[in-house]
């Protein structure tokens, strides 16, 4: 693959008789994935410079997510949870690749789509994001995976959709909570924006992921992009899941752990960055 990062990208294509085919960048689709609680609204700032810049972008609701009126005490297994991205990503023609970006949580749902449709994904950019390969099958995978919020109280709202007796199945950050640990660095605009929109998420849904190596994930190159202020995915846990599974690149934002609320512009930056840019997954370098 050759890229001018200015122009266009080439890329081999066995039905055209020169043997490649031009993609201006701004022709490139972004699929915006959300973390635990979140939605497609949580990329409104993202979206709307991106599409302002003449790119196509696809804001994906996973189960009980965004406007999806599912209720998270009934989602009990990732792969119901990750249905919606899975099947968009079906529905893709079989010549279209996207770049899938994936925040929080949403990197579990980003891995699981590399496994299964590498061929559809030119890159999987990870945002302060769950990056692990196989998802949680070890007491070291939860460690570095899923959030400790133990220091901060009683934080929680769980819902216990099997019963009192049984594990939590969804969990909501209380309202008093969320500015001091997800958006401490955000704008009090868009931070109550999110105390608006955001709904329990699927916690037993979440913590099942789990996938199974069979060599396609590798296909797809990574870039991972640190918040260097996270308070949920913290910085420890960020660099212990690029050392484990190193990406091709790895950038860093001065943010929290909701970028696209506190460096949007930064964030829009960087991904026009790492799609104007060629990739060698043999080196895991850019």
């Amino acid at each position: 693959m050759k890229v001018n990062a200015e122009k266009d990208i080439e890329v081999v294509d066995d039905n055209d008789p020169r043997g490649t085919t031009t993609i201006p960048l701004k022709q490139q689709h972004f699929v915006l994935v959300h973390g635990m609680s979140g939605g497609g609204w949580c990329w409104y700032k993202i979206r709307c410079l991106m599409e302002n810049s003449g790119y196509k972008v696809s804001c994906i609701d996973l189960k009980s997510g965004g406007i999806d009126q599912s209720n998270a005490d009934s989602v009990l297994s990732f792969d119901d949870y990750n249905k919606p991205l899975m099947d968009f990503m079906s529905a893709l023609p079989e010549n279209e690749q996207v770049i899938l970006v994936g925040h929080s949580a949403g990197g579990l749902s980003v891995t699981q789509a590399c496994h299964k449709f590498a061929n559809k994904i030119r890159l999987a950019v990870y945002l302060a994001a769950t990056m692990l390969k196989l998802g949680f099958w070890s007491d070291d995978d939860l460690k570095i995976g899923v959030p400790d919020f133990s220091k901060f109280g009683d934080v929680f709202e769980l819902g216990f959709g099997l019963g009192h007796d049984k594990p939590p199945t969804s969990a909501l950050v209380k309202k008093e909570f969320q500015r001091e640990i997800i958006y401490h660095m955000s704008p009090h605009e868009d931070c109550t924006l999110a105390g608006m929109l955001s709904r329990p998420g699927p916690l037993l849904a979440l913590t099942s992921a789990k996938f199974r190596d069979d060599g396609e994930v590798e296909k797809v190159p990574r870039v991972f992009i640190r918040t260097k202020h996270d308070k949920v995915v913290t910085p420890e846990q960020q660099e212990a899941m690029i050392k484990r599974w190193s990406p091709c690149t790895v950038f860093e934002l001065d943010s929290d752990h909701s970028p696209y609320f506190s460096t949007p512009f930064l964030l829009f930056g960087f991904l026009l960055k790492i799609a104007a840019s060629e990739f060698d997954t043999t080196t895991s370098k850019l």
